[in-house]
């Protein structure tokens, strides 16, 4: 609604500007705050002293016009009328290949006459103001501009962007003409749908039944992705890695990144690779590849496409975080983005979850930038058998992709040429701001969700048009000899291409061996073998001084916060007083790993600082606010270390690392949750690719997860890391779990983490503790730093072996109120044996550690979780087996959630647990 006054003028227009009053009022008010922010149409228009036609004043005096007036008023008109196209033109594009015949029309807010202009002044010649690189148009060649700007095969939304200088980017880039390709480029593009097409159809008429989620339909995104990796060669980038999930994905691999037509039709044929490593595989549309694209004029670029389960859009952020590792391997003090991330999703993913839009909110953040994103969406309109009335509540699929406003480029499937011109602004806009962009390929699903799925049983109407739908390389060929641009004997050459591509296709086939021809029998990993060999990893006194004096060793002028300041002083106080806490064990094992040339990167939420104020890794200025790493002091000759604080998510950062681990097997990679318990917000990321992407892809991982865990009457949410969802999880030595009672095993559990890695690199989840943090029981000395190396499981060094009667065996926090109930009560008849690691499982370490009690010694399992919880289902058979007797579990008794909310109530089955446990 317009606004009736501003300071006190009366608003110089009235009514008569229709539906878009609205946006004059805007002009307006924003001209009263700065002239210089409109155009200078609009200047004029609202500085001339005279009344102009249709200017009203709201105190009831009648409206006055001249010449000059009603053309100043026309001039604004116009003026708006290109904004609203600019805004909204995109509503009238032609971008839907199966409504084509029934485009036409004006949207309302379009037309010429909702701007009080007319037929009769299409001839009439207006001030645009540099629109077109114009001074000056007739209203009917504006019309014609906008038109073909807007309107055609390629909608484009880009008003929402918030910098002048982006919008004006975008403007003068599709507000200019559009030349044709030329022929040779015409021809690389039918070359490209040939290929698409050819690979499609010998799977449909080969491999009748089986699944392998077809680009039919979607074939201009090969010629799209081809433009955008022939803009990159050209443009001297270094890598492109892409992420996608099933639909388009075996085309890709073949007409993309290279992968041979045979290793493709040998996966179709179920026959073993035997180049796999030991597991059970994945399904042919979910692996990953590397290779090299070929540019048809010339050039190369290295390719890859990250291996994706079913869920969809979770690879996103992995891609993201192998793109990130790349581009700090590869910069080299000149371009700091030399590797392209484009990510190829569907369109009712993208907006029904909520990853995506997790991840487009990582874009620009410190910890996650990567120079921006190509997104494309191959848009189906259709989910599994869903449309987008029932799928989305949006106007377009992409529309969750404004929030970052990020320019959005919808264009039509069935225009290959339009996808080629928009793959090319895509990448310019992504070199030029460093920002992510978005194309919407919108096209259509030839056969159903799956090749065995038949789609017209929920969309009758929709598969009567595409069945009766010529293919996009028909098409294409048809309009080009049409417009005279080739000629038949071209499209034949094209043609005898397509089809001796089908029969090297066959012949390729025909000389695959037979399934399970060469095949190696698989051999299931030894949780032991898998486990991380004997290191050495204390450090020396030196080091261990070296990277303390680094906590107190700050800047003349920095001012660290008075509550900070005194934890610093504390950690150089510790190492002599033989005191030393987490946080110091930590920092000494991040320090002298950084000395020892190994990067490490720490992300999580609030993780800089720590949630319970332990870390403090970055410091921040009490008067200035200015960052400080102390770390980052040790020396020219250390390694990186980079610390940053997550977005408020799980499930899009641990992703985000996963990936960033693949790509740097040298650097120590911590994700930290703010509590144990919110992991589980994660849990995709966990099942798909921590614990099984070794047995699915071959895929290995050295990613550490920090997971605070202890039942101290926080209440059910933050209690539990869920250690028996991990250990569910475990099985030939996929990952390591452990939960170790000491800052000097925590130290030497991370430093073998880094240093152990090729065979034995693996994930590493470790459940971090709370209270503890600040335990006068739970510390360590130098000596324990400075010698030895990880334990598996703590013996108990008090007790008399020979006088003992019971053994309690257990993990993590527990062992300190067990221990202080031992002591006074007095009970020297008991042992108490920690189990350090939980996964693999020290059977050598803990069978000789029972081994020196007496046979009949009762033994116990204890922990703090409910029974149904916690390590005991996993490790209770293992236990009973080296103890070979049964054994008994103390614990809280089976419940749904992993805590009581009550604090009191809490305390008293604390009690009553371990007074229970040594009864």
């Amino acid at each position: 609604m317009a606004s009736q006054y501003r300071a006190g003028q009366p608003v110089p227009y009235g009514p008569e500007f229709g539906l878009n009053e609205w946006f004059v009022d805007e002009q307006y008010e924003r001209y009263l705050l700065d002239p210089g922010s409109v155009d200078r149409t609009w200047r004029d228009l609202f500085a001339s002293s005279a009344p102009v036609a249709g200017r009203r004043v709201r105190d009831g005096a009648t409206t006055v016009s001249d010449n000059a007036g009603e053309a100043a008023v026309k001039a604004v008109r116009v003026a708006a009328l290109i904004h609203a196209y600019r805004v909204r033109g995109h509503l009238m594009a032609d971008t839907d290949p199966l409504t084509a015949a029934e485009h036409g029309g004006a949207h309302p807010e379009l037309d010429i006459t909702a701007f009080g202009l007319g037929d009769g002044d299409l001839g009439r010649t207006f001030a645009v103001d540099g629109f077109a690189g114009q001074v000056s148009m007739t209203l009917r060649d504006v019309l014609q501009v906008l038109r073909e700007s807007y309107c055609r095969t390629v909608g484009t939304q880009y008003m929402h962007i918030q910098s002048s200088e982006e919008r004006r980017w975008v403007q003068q880039r599709i507000e200019s003409p559009h030349p044709r390709p030329d022929r040779a480029e015409q021809l690389q593009i039918l070359y490209r749908l040939g290929a698409a097409e050819a690979f499609e159809t010998f799977l449909h008429v080969k491999y009748v039944g089986q699944k392998r989620y077809s680009l039919e339909g979607g074939e201009s995104a090969i010629v799209l992705l081809g433009a955008l990796l022939h803009r990159s060669v050209r443009n001297g980038m270094r890598e492109a890695v892409i992420g996608m999930a099933h639909r388009g994905r075996l085309n890709v691999l073949a007409n993309i990144v290279g992968k041979s037509y045979a290793e493709i039709f040998h996966e179709f044929e179920d026959a073993v690779d035997i180049r796999s490593v030991q597991g059970s595989g994945d399904v042919k549309y979910h692996l990953g590849a590397e290779g090299t694209y070929h540019a048809l004029g010339g050039g190369t670029i290295a390719v890859s496409v990250v291996a994706n389960p079913s869920h969809l859009e979770i690879v996103g952020p992995v891609a993201e975080g192998v793109v990130r590792a790349k581009q700090e391997v590869a910069a080299d003090g000149g371009d700091t983005f030399p590797v392209l991330p484009i990510v190829v999703h569907g369109d009712a993913a993208f907006a029904g979850q909520g990853v995506v839009g997790e991840t487009l909110n990582m874009s620009q953040l410190p910890g996650y930038h990567t120079g921006g994103t190509v997104h494309i969406v191959i848009n189906n309109q259709l989910g599994f058998t869903t449309a987008p009335a029932h799928g989305r509540s949006s106007t377009y699929a992409t529309d969750v992709a404004r929030t970052i406003e990020a320019p959005i480029f919808h264009v039509n499937g069935d225009d290959p040429e339009a996808a080629v011109r928009v793959a090319r602004l895509a990448f310019d806009y992504r070199q030029a701001f460093h920002k992510d962009v978005v194309i919407d390929l919108i096209c259509y699903r030839r056969h159903g969700h799956s090749e065995v799925d038949d789609p017209s049983i929920t969309q009758p109407a929709m598969y009567d048009r595409i069945d009766a739908r010529p293919s996009v390389r028909k098409q294409y060929a048809e309009a080009l000899v049409r417009r005279g641009d080739i000629g038949e004997r071209q499209v034949e050459g094209a043609l005898r291409d397509y089809r001796e591509r089908l029969e090297r296709a066959f012949v390729e086939t025909q000389a695959l061996p037979a399934p399970g021809q060469s095949a190696k029998r698989i051999i299931p990993v030894d949780a032991q073998d898998a486990a991380a060999p004997h290191l050495t990893t204390a450090i020396t006194e030196t080091t261990a001084r070296h990277v303390i004096a680094s906590q107190t060793s700050l800047p003349q002028d920095f001012t660290v916060h008075p509550r900070v300041l005194p934890q610093l002083r504390r950690r150089a106080t510790m190492l002599d007083a033989g005191t030393i806490d987490w946080a110091t064990a930590e920092t000494l094992a991040i320090g002298s790993l950084l000395l020892d040339g190994v990067p490490v990167r720490l992300a999580g939420q609030d993780s800089r600082r720590g949630t319970f104020g332990q870390r403090h890794a970055v410091l921040t200025d009490r008067r200035t606010g200015v960052e400080y790493t102390p770390l980052s002091s040790l020396g020219a000759s250390a390694a990186d270390f980079a610390s940053y604080d997550s977005m408020l998510s799980e499930l899009a950062a641990l992703a985000f690392e996963y990936g960033y681990s693949l790509a740097r097997p040298d650097a120590l990679v911590l994700w930290e949750a703010q509590f144990g318990d919110f992991a589980n917000g994660a849990q995709t990321v966990v099942d798909e690719y921590i614990a099984s992407s070794e047995q699915k892809w071959g895929q290995r991982s050295g990613v550490t997860l920090l997971l605070p865990h202890g039942l101290e009457g926080q209440g059910p949410d933050h209690s539990s890391g869920r250690i028996e969802r991990f250990l569910q999880l475990c099985a030939q030595g996929n990952m390591s779990v452990a939960m170790p009672s000491l800052p000097g095993n925590y130290f030497h559990l991370l430093r073998q983490q880094a240093l152990g890695g090729g065979e034995h690199r693996r994930p590493l989840v470790v459940f971090t503790p709370k209270s503890m943090l600040r335990s006068k029981a739970a510390i360590s000395t130098l000596m324990e730093l400075t010698t030895g190396a990880f334990r598996a499981v703590l013996p108990d060094e008090t007790a008399d072996a020979s006088r003992t009667g019971r053994v309690l065996v257990c993990s993590g926090k527990v062992f300190y109120d067990l221990d202080a109930y031992r002591r006074s009560s007095g009970l020297s008849d008991t042992a108490i044996v920690r189990v350090e690691r939980l996964y693999p499982f020290p059977d050598q370490e803990l069978s000789a550690e029972l081994a020196r009690f007496p046979a009949d010694a009762e033994v116990r399992w204890v922990q703090e979780e409910p029974e149904n919880q916690g390590a005991w289902t996993f490790v209770g058979p293992h236990v009973q087996r080296l103890a070979n007797r049964p054994i008994g579990c103390v614990s809280r008794p089976p419940a749904p959630a992993p805590a009581v909310g009550s604090a009191r109530r809490h305390a008293g089955e604390q009690k009553d647990l371990v007074a229970s446990a040594l009864r």
